[in-house]
């Protein structure tokens, strides 16, 4: 007499897809790791926005602010935490998008079922949270040392800091895609760097600048991150003005996204 083995339900499954936020993660977790192994852009990302406040304070206290309804309070702060975004975010990245290029790892990555978006997101991910804290942690010291008073509309700093990364992480990639080598990245961000500086109002408030050039100089990109970042601190900032800011720092991240599209590069270029 003969018995048969009941059927069993197979235990073989097939691969387990991962979400896009997974997939992310798990992109951001890993360049945590080569991001805390790297001891120059850790400083350049945490040390530079401080010494930068404080080489500031000295030029922005010369300053003639009579008039500008502006203190070197609600100057030196959001200029702080501009520069935070800027040397957490921006010039990290553009040699971060360059460097994994060069080395093949981003057409690998393109092979699997990981989307162009997200891997340029997961990458910006570690960036992007150091940049958030260093803000934070930055204004809350600022205002002790300056008694700064708090801000006086702080959906406007919440709306500046999103615009500004999502900005600057566009801008990283795009810069990356004009920039052969990972030792050119250490210096093809420096022209949107300076020119942010100069006419964005980082440290030297357009108000002071003579009409024509301050004009001119709203326009630019990181311009209406200011206004917002600013006006959010002085709380002077009206809601038609508040409008057009948000809207222009938005056109200028869409078009950063649109020359990513266009030109960026997921093979080395040599």
């Amino acid at each position: 007499m003969t018995t048969t083995a009941p059927n069993r339900p197979s235990t073989t499954t097939g691969p387990v897809r991962r979400g896009p936020a997974s997939r992310m993660a798990a992109l951001g977790r890993a360049e945590l790791t080569l991001l805390l192994r790297s001891r120059a852009a850790l400083f350049t990302a945490v040390a530079l926005p401080a010494v930068m406040a404080v080489s500031m304070r000295g030029l922005v206290k010369g300053l003639d602010l009579g008039g500008t309804g502006l203190s070197m309070a609600t100057v030196l702060v959001p200029g702080t935490l501009a520069m935070a975004l800027f040397f957490s975010i921006y010039t990290n990245l553009v040699g971060v998008y360059v460097t994994r290029r060069e080395s093949l790892v981003l057409k690998r990555l393109r092979t699997g079922e990981v989307r162009d978006v997200e891997i340029l997101a997961g990458g910006a991910l570690p960036a992007v949270v150091l940049a958030l804290v260093q803000c934070v942690l930055l204004a809350v010291g600022l205002t002790v040392v300056l008694d700064a008073p708090a801000p006086a509309a702080p959906h406007l700093v919440l709306l500046a800091l999103a615009a500004g990364v999502a900005l600057l992480v566009a801008g990283a990639a795009l810069t990356a895609a004009f920039t052969r080598t990972a030792e050119s990245a250490q210096l093809t961000f420096m022209p949107f760097l300076l020119v942010s500086m100069a006419g964005s109002g980082l440290f030297l408030p357009r108000e002071v600048l003579p009409d024509a050039v301050a004009g001119a100089s709203a326009w630019l990109p990181f311009s209406p991150v200011m206004d917002l970042l600013r006006g959010g601190w002085t709380g002077d900032l009206g809601g038609v003005d508040q409008v057009r800011a948000l809207l222009v720092a938005l056109a200028w991240a869409g078009a950063a996204a649109l020359g990513v599209r266009q030109w960026f590069r997921w093979s080395p270029r040599h």
